[in-house]
């Protein structure tokens, strides 16, 4: 019988004031009870209890190790139960990274109506384009954009992503619309900083897959300041849907080679492995889930090709 068991089984025992009825309390017999106390003694090189045939009593030594016995198991169940209460409702702090596009326009915005429902949850969200390590770094979770890295983190897809061809109208009318994706080679285009986006770009359209290889004098590691650039004229960008829909809806950017697909990427949530996801973690997931079903900047007309 390990120690904590021990110490609940004494207590037990005590309240009871015998040992079969402190022993019926966790399922054991009368003889395992008083076996158990007597080795208990034996460790402490102590009597903890005066036994007669009519009644119990602490000793001196007992009664001290009968306070502190008491207090220890109280807290052991109050812990217990904490935690217990953590799985069964949504409480407590969440820690959540978030791209800082996709957080500004879509996380932040979801937050008010999330804590509305749970008003036990407190959000701590920090937003930045890098990859962190959730648990050196401390998140419950974050939202990922893109192709997920293999690693032992449990991934829930939000919501789909596409990927556009974007460029401002004053650009295309100064330099020309692409008619093919080769023609972006003589183009200025603007690259993410983050994700492989410098390099070459992969198109599938009528003739199959084509790979350009493009040049980007412009680099830029934040898609609003990207989406910044292609308002401005600069040149041609690959955009996520939920960032460009808006200026195009507006006819602010209009849609390069629309006949074209980009690889259509994931927006997920990625958490740790746990055998018991917390109610909190749950909450969120299933929050963001439910929001992003019907996506909000998925427009009518705005494909990329499919």
């Amino acid at each position: 019988m390990d120690r904590l068991t021990t110490l609940d089984l004494f207590v037990r025992i005590v309240d009871a004031g015998s040992f079969a009825a402190g022993a019926e309390q966790l399922g054991q017999s009368r003889a395992l009870a008083s076996r158990a106390i007597l080795d208990l003694e034996t460790r402490l090189g102590t009597r903890l209890l005066n036994r007669t045939t009519r009644r119990l009593s602490l000793t001196e030594a007992g009664a001290a190790f009968y306070r502190r016995a008491q207090r220890i198991t109280a807290d052991v169940a109050e812990a217990e139960e904490e935690a217990t209460a953590l799985h069964a409702r949504p409480r407590g702090l969440l820690r959540v990274n978030a791209p800082m596009s996709f957080g500004v326009l879509h996380v932040a915005p979801a937050l008010a109506a999330y804590l509305e429902r749970y008003p036990e949850v407190s959000v701590d969200l920090t937003l930045n384009d890098r990859v962190v390590d959730l648990l050196e770094d401390g998140y419950d979770l974050a939202i990922r954009i893109g192709r997920l890295a293999d690693s032992s983190l449990i991934a829930r897809r939000l919501a789909p992503c596409r990927i556009l061809l974007c460029a401002a109208p004053s650009y295309l009318a100064a330099h020309g619309t692409p008619a093919h994706p080769s023609d972006l080679a003589r183009h200025r285009c603007i690259a993410y900083a983050y994700g492989g986006d410098r390099g070459d770009w992969v198109l599938t359209g009528p003739e199959g897959e084509v790979r350009v290889r493009v040049s980007a004098r412009l680099q830029v590691n934040n898609g609003d300041a990207i989406q910044a650039a292609i308002r401005e004229g600069y040149g041609i960008a690959r955009q996520p849907d939920f960032i460009a829909a808006p200026d195009l809806a507006a006819g602010r950017m209009v849609q390069v080679l629309p006949e074209w697909r980009l690889p259509e990427i994931g927006i997920h949530a990625v958490y740790p492995p746990a055998r018991t996801l917390s109610a909190k973690v749950r909450s969120f997931v299933d929050f963001m889930a439910e929001r992003f079903a019907r996506p909000s900047w998925r427009l009518p007309g705005l494909d990329s090709g499919g």
